[in-house]
């Protein structure tokens, strides 16, 4: 569910008109809802009660500075996996003990940097990287909290990009050669065993893979707990949202009518507490997409309308580099009118962006109304992977991002000017008529 919805004809995000915003803002625009995000994580807390857990907010779904705010606010962990995260994550009032500290690439500056602000623990993907973390804590005079991440096989059943429980995959440690790897973290003087993790991927919508990795690893973890004193195990995050109807499934009328095995906080909950709460361990879990992904859309505005053959093109000032998505994981975002019309009639369209790439198109042989230029349209499910995957691709400016909460709106990014593509940016002392020099 989420507060995003049309009163009077207009679509709004809580009490704010979208239209309004696009007037005030420009677009492209980001727009997320504070009491969703905050909806959100309450309800994963409230269904979680009965363990003794911890939700580590995962930043990389959205890392906006305003966004890790709230969630610090809620009481939040973060799951990280750079030290550009971790330091996003202190500069919007996070706790760095609060933090766990994956990827299977950490630099050494970055893990001296996690070190040195005292991260819960770092999730371990091999032996090698245990090596390093040990020489580099060694060299600090510390003991450096560890967790590995266990792979355990396990089919999410979602895109082949964001599956990453397969043997495959190129994270974690195999679940057969995990208590050799344990042994070995336990030998090591300046490491101590924290935890045990696992993430299987994202964008799930069953429960039946999630129960699969815990049922695999849950003896695992009663091991471990005997033998090193295994206090945690995080289950990693992937819980998936709803991107074709989205607008729909604002409303619980929308839920109460919904497929029985569309996955919800409470379903999620009610699979896994039975398997998790034997085990005597702090449980961490790690949402992204599902705390975030339902609280944003990305308002766009119309600039043509192209009639080619039998096609019809929407061209609007959004494109690939302001949402990645689509051309990335053929991910569909619902197109949805910012004014409800219901005198235009509708027909099909492609909605595509201005890049100069055939993938640059957000929904194609869509059912739209007929569109105007200068009309706006929101992409829905928006506010996870939108404006983090972003870039400046064909030298267009990062797009405004504003949160909204109740009827006041905030400027929490500001749209980026032309000067700021080349900042940093130097020629070189060349004079102009230097003669060129051919290779060969």
């Amino acid at each position: 569910m989420h507060h995003f919805a049309f009163h009077k004809g207009s679509l709004c995000c809580e009490q704010q008109e979208l239209s309004y915003l696009s007037e005030r803002y420009g677009t492209p625009l980001y727009v997320y809802s504070a009491q969703t995000i905050r909806d959100n994580f309450q309800r994963l807390e409230a269904a979680s009660a009965p363990l003794d857990h911890l939700i580590c907010y995962a930043v990389k779904a959205n890392s906006n500075l305003a966004v890790l705010n709230l969630f610090a606010k809620l009481g939040s962990g973060f799951d990280i996996v750079s030290g550009g995260e971790l330091y996003r994550v202190l500069q919007a009032g996070g706790c760095a003990g609060r933090c766990t500290f994956a990827g299977i690439g950490k630099t050494q500056e970055e893990i001296d940097y996690a070190l040195k602000e005292s991260v819960h623990c770092f999730v371990v993907e091999s032996e090698a990287e245990l090596e390093i973390i040990n020489r580099i804590a060694g060299k600090l005079g510390r003991r450096a909290p560890i967790a590995l991440r266990i792979n355990p096989d396990v089919e999410a059943g979602t895109h082949s990009y964001i599956t990453t429980g397969k043997a495959h995959n190129k994270f974690g440690i195999d679940l057969g050669c995990a208590e050799e790897a344990y042994a070995y973290a336990a030998s090591l003087p300046h490491l101590f065993i924290r935890g045990i993790q696992t993430h299987i991927g994202s964008q799930i919508l069953d429960c039946r893979p999630f129960v699969e990795a815990v049922e695999k690893l849950s003896p695992l973890v009663v091991r471990l707990k005997e033998c090193y004193g295994v206090e945690s195990f995080s289950i990693g995050g992937g819980m998936g949202i709803v991107y074709q109807e989205a607008l729909e499934s604002g409303t619980p009328q929308w839920w109460e009518g919904a497929d029985a095995k569309l996955l919800t906080p409470e379903r999620y909950a009610a699979a896994l507490l039975p398997l998790l709460s034997s085990l005597g361990v702090k449980i961490l879990f790690e949402p992204g997409r599902s705390l975030v992904g339902n609280a944003g859309v990305l308002v766009t505005q119309v600039i043509q309308v192209k009639k080619k053959f039998t096609k019809r093109f929407v061209i609007v000032n959004a494109g690939m580099n302001d949402l990645i998505r689509p051309a990335l994981y053929e991910a569909p975002h619902q197109v949805v009118p910012l004014k409800h019309s219901s005198h235009l009639a509708a027909g099909t369209a492609d909605v595509v962006g201005p890049i100069c790439e055939s993938g640059d198109f957000f929904l194609q042989d869509t059912t739209l109304p007929n569109c105007q230029p200068g009309d706006y349209l929101a992409l829905m499910s928006a506010g996870a992977y939108g404006a983090v995957m972003s870039s400046r691709y064909n030298s267009r400016p990062l797009a405004a991002e504003v949160m909204v909460d109740n009827s006041r709106s905030f400027l929490v990014r500001e749209r980026e000017k032309l000067s700021d593509l080349i900042r940093g940016e130097h020629t070189i002392d060349t004079p102009s008529n230097a003669p060129h020099l051919e290779s060969g």
